[in-house]
């Protein structure tokens, strides 16, 4: 799950991690009272959008009077951001935040992830902050600092100084970046995060240090940990048919195709999604019906791909374990009546009571497709789905 910048510093300051004066602001009018209200000669006008390069797409913008926070306000709430993590579509902008300014000197970048090479939470520093980090690793990859952190043990001073010295934080300030990213850890573990990023992490004229923006990503499956984070979740930055398919516990996500896959297992769903992609098309979506998926839950599966304009035809790709073929068989049988499908559907059923199956599959009286095995399948979904463009 995503949150905002604001709500990410809302946690971090929980921890301890220094950052500045904000309010946000839905309306113009709010945005000046605001400022008003933090007082200063500078302030940032800075969309709220779950995507980053805001400041690129014109989403960020600095105000020295009352006057340009109203005008700043004015044009960003509402406007389609685009950015190169939006796509083309771009979001639409709903709030502001409204922070003081300050003196920066230097930025810096810092994040907390989880490093898939050593199994471990490993945190990141570079000299660049500000920059689109992808870039730096690209181009100028000794820039970038690691320290692999010890579960037992937790982050330590030492490291989080190492880190410090690296980047180039001045004698001076080193004790407040340590003090930053202890505190960044600590939310980061104690948050369930996948990421926890601030970029730029500054340090100003004054010698102090703050988390200029942030970015905070957390594990789905912990937040029934977390209330208070769940509480967060902005379903307008989601995908409707996403949100609808978690209601069903669901793991759906939209791709840009036009087979729709219905699998169990995400292992199974990736495998069904290669082979799509080697017969020549393109899956629609992810779509994992889980484990124990009964008529009503396969039922919401096809409703959930056929809400998607593109899909032209569907592929079923179950191994009966827990959940018997039969069973799923019954699912598709109901929901291609309930639906009155009219797109291509090959299924491909294998494992327990498979061949009651297939038996209630062929006595339906609709038109679904077999197949034998999963290439067999690819290859039928792939034929009709062309003979439909």
């Amino acid at each position: 799950m995503n949150i905002h910048e604001y709500q990410a510093k809302e946690v971090l300051r929980k921890f301890g991690v220094p950052t500045l004066k904000g309010q946000v602001a839905t309306t113009p009018e709010e945005a000046v009272k605001a400022a008003e209200k933090l007082g200063g000669a500078v302030w940032v006008v800075k969309a709220q959008i779950h995507a980053g390069g805001r400041g690129k797409g014109g989403g960020v913008k600095l105000a020295k009077s009352i006057d340009e926070v109203r005008a700043h306000a004015k044009a960003i709430i509402g406007m389609t951001l685009v950015t190169h993590q939006t796509g083309p579509e771009g979001k639409k902008v709903l709030h502001v935040l409204i922070e003081q300014g300050c003196n920066i000197q230097k930025e810096y970048y810092v994040a907390a992830l989880v490093d898939r090479e050593y199994g471990r939470v490993t945190m990141m520093a570079s000299s660049e902050g500000g920059m689109d980090i992808e870039e730096v690793a690209n181009k100028t990859p000794e820039k970038i600092h690691r320290v692999v952190i010890d579960p037992a043990a937790g982050m330590q001073p030492f490291q989080a100084r190492q880190l410090a010295f690296k980047i180039g934080v001045p004698a001076t300030s080193i004790n407040k970046a340590v003090k930053a990213m202890l505190s960044l850890y600590q939310s980061f573990v104690a948050s369930d995060c996948s990421i926890a990023e601030i970029n730029p992490l500054v340090l100003t004229k004054e010698g102090d240090i703050l988390a200029l923006d942030a970015k905070m990503n957390f594990d789905d499956n912990a937040l029934f940990r977390h209330p208070d984070i769940n509480e967060y979740r902005d379903l307008t930055e989601e995908n409707p048919i996403e949100t609808e398919a978690k209601s069903h516990e669901l793991s759906y996500i939209k791709l840009d195709g036009h087979i729709g896959c219905m699998v169990n297992g995400a292992g199974l769903a990736m495998a069904t999604m290669d082979i799509i992609k080697l017969h020549g098309e393109t899956p629609a979506n992810f779509l994992d019906v889980g484990g124990g998926a009964d008529k009503a839950r396969v039922t919401a599966a096809f409703k959930i791909i056929l809400k998607d304009p593109n899909v032209k035809g569907i592929l079923v790709n179950i191994f009966g374990g827990i959940m018997k073929c039969d069973v799923i068989a019954e699912g598709i049988i109901a929901a291609s009546k309930e639906l009155g499908l009219k797109h291509p559907l090959v299924v491909r059923l294998q494992g327990t009571n498979v061949d009651m199956g297939k038996k209630l599959l062929k006595e339906s009286g609709l038109n679904i497709t077999p197949a034998d095995d999963l290439d067999d399948a690819a290859e039928k979904i792939v034929k009709a789905v062309r003979s439909r463009k």
